[in-house]
């Protein structure tokens, strides 16, 4: 091989979202919601049902601001560098 091979840049850039708790809180909150209709835990079970209703909403909310946020963050145009393909005909199969 030769050592003074160059190799191109990628053509289009992968941009991960942030880390974030939000989805986990949405989960357990979720849970308390519907759980809070069975449970009667120390409390009434409409108290935990409203309780992680109200978790939720301010889980979706950080979620959804969060999400924002990332698309607002990224860069409005890239740079592409797609691969040409090489043409080929299609011919029928010879019979």
């Amino acid at each position: 091989m030769s050592a003074d091979r160059e190799i191109p840049e990628p053509g289009e850039s992968v941009y991960a979202p942030r880390p974030s708790w939000a989805p986990v809180v949405f989960a357990l909150a979720a849970l308390m919601a519907v759980g809070g209709i069975f449970a009667e835990f120390m409390l009434p079970g409409w108290v935990w049902s409203i309780a992680g209703v109200v978790v939720l909403l301010f889980a979706l909310r950080t979620m959804i601001r969060g999400a924002v946020a990332d698309y607002y963050r990224r860069p409005r145009r890239q740079k592409t560098r797609g691969a040409a393909l090489p043409v080929e005909t299609i011919s029928p199969p010879r019979t």
